[in-house]
């Protein structure tokens, strides 16, 4: 039978072998455990996939739909200067991906190469976009068709529209023998500033087909403001305009 005292100091010597494993595993537990995060490689949490869906603002590739390119064109403005568009759809509401990579080929009727370059472009949420290309040298040769092709998977974010409190009120557009130009008018009706944004804008001709497009930036819009953004092209489309398509994206 064991006497009390050896009791006690079994007791005692328990007590101080829990102490001496708390002292021990808390500071362990917390300099090794690593709370779930969007960030470590690995499917925690509540992620769908490793480090998106759920709580991640990354979004994991089943959760968006692909972004669709409905033409790709080219507008000579110059001799041998053309400016290059491919026309991109988002057609996810809260998605957006900055910075896809895309590659470009323009070829001669006779299926030749004249000049390729890449490019990158930003998808807002549930927008149409441009990849636009200004001014592409091809030297002496006539493009005939041109060809676009992403060459990265979009890294898609959940993002509500920047924009859904801006509005195109006003588009002017005026050409003569010189040239052509647009005055696009934007407004801001939120009542917080809109940072920079890029503003696209494609001229169409009575069947719909798209036959000059262009880009510029405005740097920010004031709550409340208005501002214009101006475009011009050195041709002169002889009356061939009749609708206009301003894009606006922010950056």
């Amino acid at each position: 039978m064991v006497s009390w005292a050896k009791q006690r100091k079994l007791l005692y010597g328990g007590g101080v072998i829990i102490i001496l494993l708390v002292a021990i595993a808390v500071p362990a537990w917390k300099v090794f455990y690593k709370a779930p995060s969007c960030f470590d490689g690995i499917k925690d949490g509540n992620e769908t996939g490793v480090d998106c869906g759920g709580s991640c603002v990354k979004l994991c590739p089943s959760a968006f739909l692909t972004p669709v390119t409905d033409w790709t064109r080219f507008e000579e403005v110059a001799p041998g200067l053309y400016n290059i568009a491919t026309y991109i759809e988002n057609p996810n509401i809260d998605g957006e991906a900055f910075g896809v990579p895309y590659h470009v080929q323009l070829y001669d009727n006779r299926g030749v190469l004249i000049v390729e370059y890449d490019g990158t472009v930003t998808l807002p949420p549930h927008r149409n976009v441009l990849a636009f290309q200004g001014a592409v040298n091809t030297g002496q040769r006539v493009p005939s068709k041109a060809l676009f092709e992403f060459t990265g998977i979009p890294n898609w974010h959940k993002q509500a529209d920047r924009l859904v409190y801006l509005s195109v009120t006003d588009k002017q557009y005026r050409e003569d023998e010189t040239g052509s130009a647009l005055t696009a008018t934007l407004k801001n009706n939120g009542v917080l500033p809109v940072g920079r944004i890029s503003v696209y804008v494609v001229l169409y001709d009575k069947n719909n087909n798209a036959i000059g497009f262009s880009k510029t930036i405005i740097d920010s819009i004031a709550a409340g403001a208005t501002v214009t953004a101006p475009f011009t092209w050195p041709v002169d489309r002889h009356g061939a305009v009749v609708s206009i398509e301003v894009l606006p994206v922010a950056e």
